[in-house]
């Protein structure tokens, strides 16, 4: 088999991952009628639908980052999509929200292959800020799928039926993963294969809590991502039940993953040129600024108006393009070594801090958007706090030492 170019490479990693975007996004119009289908009471419990597959997420990195190291990044991949066909089938076929709540878990456990394996596998072939630079065209073309997956989704809803949104992922994804059986050699070389044995996981994980740069860019990975999370899994809320807006949601959503596809493009172009940890120190601070503004602006509670709501999201993703990307290649960067449970530990941690908090923030956003900003505004912080922690001039000393 030949090796792909770098423009297949590319291409190909962001298809996988799509997969993973369009069964979170796709499912975002039909929260209400899935809910409605299987009876559930309090509406406020339909988001769970979208933090179960992110929590599956993070526990399928955790299994199976450690068992790429040894067995290579493709049957990893194919294994993973295994279990997402199995959960599919469950969550088309179940009329019980708790046993949608396990498919969906599954799904996540499923697709937390090819996400970590797309890192892994960037990770094989590239380094430093040119890795940054891959990793930030990936998920560029990545957020491409959150631009139209509502519309599709509502489309899917309004002519079929919800069920038929996890018919065509399915069928998406066997797409991708025969492409994928076709045209990608094996990343990962004999020489850095790690022998499998049961205490793999445990010493990779020593070594990965070795590395503090690993383990801090890993946490500030966790509180971005949770407060995006809480956007994601309570959008459909906001802009339906707040707004009254539920033909032009699949719009609105779109226009503001745009925002983070351009912010996304812009960092490949820069990130060579002016390094990862300047271009985040400055993402962050904007950030935090961009929600304590909002919420000195709206502090009495009531929403403002839609036109203003949006150009304040646009604007906060618009920076959180320039921190998805830069922070997973700062915590990958020092790892090459064990790239598949570095991967799969970045991944699960970040992943698992934000799940809960997007269900607790989430909890609060009944009739205002204003707890949204305050947890943009607390994880901000806390992450710019952390950032200095390892990149302060005194920080720098003590590690020399």
């Amino acid at each position: 088999m030949k090796k792909t170019s770098q423009f297949e490479f590319v291409l190909l990693m962001a298809a996988l991952m799509s997969i993973v975007a369009l069964s979170i996004d796709a499912v975002l119009p039909a929260l209400p009628l899935i809910g409605d289908y299987l009876s559930v009471n309090n509406p406020l419990d339909n988001p769970k639908l979208i933090t179960t597959i992110f929590l599956g997420l993070g526990i399928g990195q955790l299994i199976f980052g450690p068992l790429s190291d040894s067995f290579g990044r493709k049957p990893i991949v194919y294994t993973g999509f295994i279990l997402f066909i199995i959960a599919s089938i469950i969550c088309v076929t179940t009329k019980s929200f708790e046993m949608m709540l396990f498919g969906r878990v599954l799904q996540g456990i499923g697709l937390a292959c090819p996400r970590t394996m797309c890192i892994a596998m960037i990770r094989d072939r590239y380094e430093g800020d040119y890795m940054a630079k891959i990793v930030s065209i990936v998920v560029m073309v990545f957020i491409l799928v959150p631009v139209v997956a509502p519309t599709l989704g509502q489309y899917l809803m309004n002519n079929y039926s919800w069920q038929f949104i996890f018919n065509f992922t399915l069928i998406y994804g066997i797409i991708v993963i025969i492409w994928f059986w076709l045209r990608q050699r094996e990343t990962l070389k004999e020489k850095h294969r790690i022998p499998y044995r049961l205490n793999i996981f445990t010493n990779g994980t020593v070594q990965f809590f070795r590395i503090r740069p690993a383990v801090i860019y890993t946490l500030l990975s966790g509180f971005i991502t949770g407060s995006f999370m809480v956007y994601l899994s309570t959008s459909q809320q906001i802009f339906e039940k707040q707004y009254n807006l539920a033909e032009e949601f699949p719009l609105i959503f779109a226009s503001l993953a745009i925002a983070v596809g351009l912010a996304t493009f812009l960092n490949s172009q820069l990130v060579v040129k002016y390094g990862m940890k300047r271009i985040v120190h400055l993402a962050m601070i904007s950030y935090s600024l961009i929600s304590l503004v909002f919420i000195c602006l709206f502090y009495s509670g009531n929403n403002p108006s839609i036109e203003i709501l949006v150009t304040f999201f646009a604007v906060q993703f618009f920076t959180i393009g320039f921190l998805f990307g830069n922070l997973r290649a700062l915590a990958m960067e020092p790892m090459g070594h064990i790239a598949g449970i570095g991967s799969a530990l970045n991944g699960f941690i970040s992943t698992i801090m934000a799940v809960p908090i997007a269900d607790y923030i989430g909890n609060y956003i009944v009739d205002s958007v204003m707890p949204l900003f305050i947890g943009f505004f607390i994880c901000g912080l806390i992450s710019l706090l952390l950032f200095y922690s390892i990149n302060s001039p005194l920080a720098r000393t003590l590690a020399s030492k």
